[in-house]
């Protein structure tokens, strides 16, 4: 009788243990949560970095003083950019879906999906020098890598046709300097420069080279995005997942020959103007000459989607 109760009592004490451990580690992220948002509230916030951390699955040195405190400024930056972060996050949850196979199958780790964030935020943007599209291709570097640049089309602005051009990038820059780290840091100052830097300085890690400013902030950018777009509730973002972009589903129209109106063509093939140019930014005139008859992926939304509450 007394050897059951002893058992009875292990037992109770065993479920007790395994609830109370379970109900710490709930707690302790809820704390996180808390102290993140009365943080934010008081104006004090020294953003969360994680004890390990990887990029592309290589492990980042964040025992080493210099690359603590880099990524320490950059998540600070961001953390409080808020109306441009929260933008980001809610873009991504619409176009990430899209980037990822596309890495995926083409042997790119997945966390190059935030460079593009860090390039344009997942927009068809425009800079300085001329880069342009989703991942700021100049118009050379483009062509190198397969993409049409026409006065017409203009495929860095097609988001699947970019997003490949930029995963051949990336493969040809891995072969040529061996990590990704360093394949990041190339995307901004280009292969030749960064392989420069290599010989020069006898080293190979992004996380010893002495690069400008702009490269040398490059990956700690990069690696502050991935920490907030997959942890947001810790540096005070709380997102109801009912605000986030959806994904918009399309039909696809195929087209082998000469538009000499778009905005016609469009009412034709049951859409509008503004929903053609939304969703193919690609086309960069109101025509589409096709004298080679090559054949064109025409995306407009399905039928009701471009109603917010059904495409919920």
């Amino acid at each position: 009788m007394i050897r059951e109760k002893i058992f009875n009592f292990i037992g109770v004490a065993a479920i007790i243990l395994l609830a109370t451990f379970f109900l710490n580690a709930i707690s302790t992220e809820q704390e996180e949560i808390q102290i993140a948002e009365k943080q934010r509230i008081d104006g004090i916030y020294s953003p969360y970095i994680p004890e390990e951390l990887s990029f592309a699955g290589e492990k980042v040195p964040l025992e080493n003083f210099d690359v603590y405190e880099s990524l320490d400024n950059e998540l600070m930056a961001l953390a409080f950019w808020e109306a441009q972060t929260l933008r980001h996050i809610k873009r991504a949850y619409r176009y990430f879906p899209t980037i990822e196979p596309i890495l995926a199958k083409n042997g790119v780790p997945d966390d190059f999906k935030y460079l593009v964030v860090a390039e344009t935020g997942i927009a068809n943007l425009v800079s300085p020098s001329k880069a342009e599209g989703y991942w700021q291709f100049l118009e050379k570097t483009g062509k190198e890598f397969g993409l049409v640049v026409t006065d017409e089309v203009d495929e860095r602005y097609n988001l699947v046709k970019s997003t490949q051009a930029a995963c051949q990038y990336f493969k040809q820059a891995h072969r040529k300097l061996g990590n990704w780290a360093l394949v990041a840091a190339s995307y901004n100052m280009g292969m030749g420069g960064v392989a420069k830097r290599v010989e020069e300085q006898q080293t190979n890690s992004y996380f010893d080279l002495h690069l400008n400013t702009e490269t040398g902030r490059y990956l700690y950018r990069i690696l502050a995005i991935k920490l907030i777009h997959e942890h947001p509730e810790r540096y005070g973002y709380r997102i109801n997942p009912e605000v986030l972009y959806k994904e918009i589903p399309t039909d696809t129209v195929l087209c082998d020959t000469t538009i000499n109106n778009l905005k016609t063509y469009a009412l034709a093939i049951g859409s509008n103007y503004k929903m053609l140019k939304l969703f193919n930014p690609w086309l960069h005139s109101d025509k589409l000459t096709n004298d080679e008859n090559k054949t064109y992926q025409i995306l407009i939304p399905k039928a009701g989607f471009r109603n917010f509450a059904k495409s919920k």
